[in-house]
């Protein structure tokens, strides 16, 4: 996979923090203080178990709920919340690619309907007709699926046709939570591909949440690891799949199948994600790690390692009683 491209940020998420208040229970920090950024022309993968909040950073980071604290940029503008008015155009630019292609349509409307309406108001006439079709072709469908409804594919299909939906209004970024989960496993390979393709050809940004660090080390140019709120370690892909320098990171990789001259079963992290409510004190990853010492008790700085980042005191020589462990 390629070294980062582009100039500049394109999307910029400063020290967001995403809290929700749930009836008879305390607060829940779902994400604590997350810092990413995103160029034109490049592919954050960001990685996970579930629980962590990745689909809460992605719901605020395209402007669909406030962010509690922390700013979120696009383009150098501040993304203005969701509300009942219609988005400002220059936010336009920013859309999102669901997990569930069946419940980010509207089943009662045509598929070219709801392409439609991403159609920027200025293409006029027959025009508009002909980006519908453009915009199918583009992601493998044929016209006539213009005037069908989205019952009527597959969820392959369906998840194509939410990728045509959001690239209808001309996005120079596109998030896209978990948008290959639901599918099996030959649609998920056509959704990447195609997602993978149209960020190449049209110089998009892509910000892609998942589960699968397999998945994301195929496809990301850089690689985030998040863990109860947290980013716990950054870098281009290639280098953190090597050398992981967060014990977390280091778990998630050895819990990949390794299928080759030797292979590998996948080895299991013990215990679950805590509950955000109640996080631990200091490093969160602390109560599962196997390398944790005194330090952890107090939260590690995110450090920068020359290229990518790293918050863990293992990486910091001043306190640190061992390093790494080696990839």
């Amino acid at each position: 996979m390629n070294e980062p491209v582009g100039s500049g940020s394109l999307l910029e998420i400063s020290d967001v923090e995403v809290e929700y208040k749930p009836r008879g229970r305390g607060p829940v920090r779902a994400v604590a203080g997350v810092s990413l950024e995103v160029a034109p022309g490049q592919i954050v993968g960001l990685v996970g178990e579930s629980g962590c909040g990745k689909s809460s950073l992605a719901r605020v980071a395209v402007g669909l709920a406030a962010p509690s604290a922390g700013t979120i940029r696009f383009a150098g503008r501040p993304i203005t919340p969701l509300g009942w008015r219609r988005r400002p155009v220059p936010e336009v630019g920013l859309q999102m690619v669901f997990q569930n292609p069946y419940a980010s349509l509207n089943p009662r409307r045509t598929i070219g309907a709801q392409l439609l309406d991403g159609v920027p108001a200025t293409v006029t006439g027959a025009a508009r007709r002909a980006r519908v079709a453009d915009l199918l072709d583009r992601v493998g469908m044929p016209a006539e699926a213009a005037d069908r409804y989205p019952h009527q594919f597959s969820g392959g299909q369906r998840q194509r046709l939410a990728i045509a939906r959001a690239l209808a209004p001309e996005p120079r970024m596109i998030i896209a939570d978990e948008p290959v989960t639901a599918l099996d496993a030959s649609s998920q390979a056509q959704v990447v591909n195609l997602l993978v393709g149209l960020v190449r050809d049209l110089d998009m940004g892509m910000l892609f949440i998942s589960h699968d660090l397999s998945l994301v080390h195929e496809i990301a140019d850089v690689t985030a690891v998040m863990y109860l709120g947290r980013i716990v370690e950054t870098a281009p892909t290639r280098q953190l799949w090597h050398s992981p320098r967060h014990p977390y990171s280091r778990a998630l990789i050895d819990a990949v199948p390794q299928i080759g001259p030797h292979p590998q079963l996948p080895r299991t992290l013990a215990g679950e994600v805590p509950d955000p409510a109640h996080a631990p004190a200091g490093c969160r990853f602390r109560p599962r790690c196997t390398h944790a010492f005194g330090p952890c008790g107090k939260q590690p700085p995110t450090l920068d390692l020359g290229g990518r980042s790293a918050a863990c005191w293992l990486n910091d020589p001043t306190v640190a009683p061992t390093t790494v462990p080696a990839a």
